[in-house]
């Protein structure tokens, strides 16, 4: 469909960037998959499993973390996602409504996998944040990783943008 059809006109803001796009998955994907295998000490799988099932775990989970941040962006851009990352108003909205999406998916599914499920335990090497009764690793994992993929995916455009 045409712009004269749809009687739509964009502007080169109302879009977003896929190069930002890659930059920031370039980062989430092995950086979520060193953090699990980095952290997987901290589950009683490192005691308890093979090579083989802590292999297997650290993948798999790394597989969860690509979904989450992918479906944690897209959520955010479709909410206030006009002109990223060319928009400095946007680039921060978008950054802290993903890393709160993130955060809370993960807040969840920590507990609906060890609380009620009991598919995966912590050992007692895991710090325990009191109030969220929730891992500190997997906590700092959604507020490091995407804060550092938004920086390395943002950095072109904010740099030649916000002067």
């Amino acid at each position: 469909m045409s712009v004269v059809a749809t009687g739509v006109r964009l502007s080169s803001t109302d879009g977003i960037s896929l190069t930002a796009l890659r930059r920031y998955f370039a980062v989430i994907i092995p950086a979520n998959l060193i953090w699990e295998f980095a952290h997987m000490p901290l589950y009683t799988i490192w005691n308890e499993g093979t090579w083989g099932e802590i292999v297997f775990a650290a993948v798999h989970c790394t597989g969860g973390d690509i979904l989450i941040a992918m479906s944690a962006l897209m959520l955010a851009l479709m909410l206030s996602g006009r002109g990223w990352p060319l928009v400095a108003s946007t680039r921060r909205s978008v950054t802290v409504l993903t890393v709160v999406f993130g955060l809370g998916y993960t807040l969840f599914s920590e507990w609906l996998n060890i609380v009620i499920r009991a598919a995966w335990a912590y050992s007692d090497l895991m710090p325990i944040i009191p109030v969220l009764d929730a891992g500190l690793s997997p906590v700092l994992q959604w507020i490091v990783v995407p804060l550092v993929a938004f920086w390395w995916a943002v950095w072109p455009f904010s740099t030649e943008r916000d002067a």
